[in-house]
């Protein structure tokens, strides 16, 4: 029987052989210090946080001790936009956000709360290619905004939004700026370096590294408030006891992943590349989205007119091949992609998209394994919708 093919990485990736072996010291029974602690374990727990730390600083052009360790991606997006808001609101400014209809959930579910505190949340508009409306921004300025949130990549259909532009769009206003770089870290150029970035999440399954753990790079942490109430830990900006494995394989993660950069997005263009030309052979009226724009190199989202994408996720999965109907972040949703009804795709073909992602592991057999399985398993779930009235 052949090896299951996972299409799935801007979902989660494998942890990489490398990270684990980073970790592999800090989950044994040896490695028992607590990084509050003061005794000689604490203090080696302590000093693997601040390696980490470095690597991560380092490889996106920040201070170390402006890196906070979260959860993941959606803890760090929340971190930002409200303790953002909060540090805004103590200094009397605008109680007021605007985010791409685009973003990752945990940034709208976050401006959702704004709005639940009294304050008020500014969805904006996007092109065809996913591209945040320019003149819209503008006038939100206008407004007066305490933060702007914009998505580095998108994580369903790839686009790379111009960050350098927007950042100085806002930051030229004195307004704070956020970005989910989830799915930009390691896949495109991507550094706070000298631009106005105030605030950069980060996640580990994304890059190799275990789920569970990630990062907010912040530029200046008086411009943040505490979400997290405890012990006081990571300056006082999150509290609860880090998670040391997990942390040391992000560091790893991070650093090599940004350092082989050049290399991944080569081999993941080759494979995007071959699997969209090949789908276009075999699967004639698939349509690829925002074929147009920048994107990045890991992500294509096709559209298969008259076929679900529900079914089709299940009948590759049934042939060993692991992909997606949109993104992984709404478990169970049969809705329309609102990402892709936002860009203009009608909602009969937003239900018709899959999302097939690339990571490491994978080769060109992969997608020609993909390729030889989906002619016969399009024509009969095209059949098989048509029957139905779908």
């Amino acid at each position: 029987m052949n090896q299951p093919v996972y299409l799935d990485n801007a979902a989660s990736t494998p942890v990489r052989p490398d990270v684990l072996e980073r970790m592999l010291p800090f989950l044994s029974p040896a490695a028992v210090g607590n990084p509050s602690s003061a005794h000689r374990f604490g203090r080696a727990a302590r000093d693997a946080l601040a390696s980490a730390r470095q690597e991560i600083a380092s490889s996106l052009g920040a201070e170390p001790n402006h890196v906070i360790f979260t959860a993941g991606g959606t803890e760090a997006d929340n971190l930002a936009i409200l303790g953002a808001v909060l540090a805004v609101r103590e200094r009397g400014g605008p109680f007021r956000i605007a985010a791409s209809a685009l973003e990752h959930p945990a940034v709208l579910e976050a401006g959702k709360a704004i709005q639940m505190m009294g304050g008020e949340f500014v969805q904006l508009s996007v092109d065809e290619q996913g591209r945040v409306d320019r003149e819209q921004l503008q006038k939100e300025l206008d407004a007066g905004l305490a933060l702007v949130s914009v998505m580095w990549v998108n994580n369903e259909i790839g686009t790379v939004e111009d960050i350098p532009q927007l950042a100085t769009i806002c930051g030229d206003r004195g307004t704070l700026f956020h970005t989910d770089a989830v799915q930009a870290v390691g896949k495109v150029p991507c550094s706070m370096g000298d631009l106005p970035i105030d605030f950069l999440s980060l996640s580990g399954h994304k890059i190799g590294a275990p789920q569970g753990v990630g990062a907010l790079v912040v530029r200046e942490r008086r411009s943040l408030k505490c979400t997290t109430h405890g012990g006081g830990q990571q300056f006082g900006l999150r509290s609860g006891t880090e998670n040391v494995p997990g942390i040391v394989g992000l560091g790893h993660a991070v650093a090599t992943s940004v350092r082989s950069r050049q290399d991944d997005y080569r081999h993941f263009t080759g494979l995007r590349d071959r699997l969209e030309q090949g789908i276009r052979e075999v699967v004639p009226t698939a349509v690829v989205v925002a074929e147009h724009a920048e994107r990045a190199p890991h992500i294509t989202n096709i559209i298969f007119p008259g076929i679900d994408s529900e079914a089709m996720v299940m009948h590759l999965d049934l042939a060993g091949i692991a992909c997606s109907a949109g993104s992984a972040c709404h478990t169970g949703t049969v809705e329309p992609s609102r990402v892709l009804t936002a860009i203009g795709v009608p909602p009969d073909l937003a239900t018709r998209s899959i999302r097939f992602s690339f990571y490491k592991q994978n080769a060109n057999g992969d997608v020609d394994r993909l390729l030889t399985v989906l002619p016969e398993i399009t024509e009969k779930l095209r059949g098989l919708t048509a029957a139905l009235g779908r």
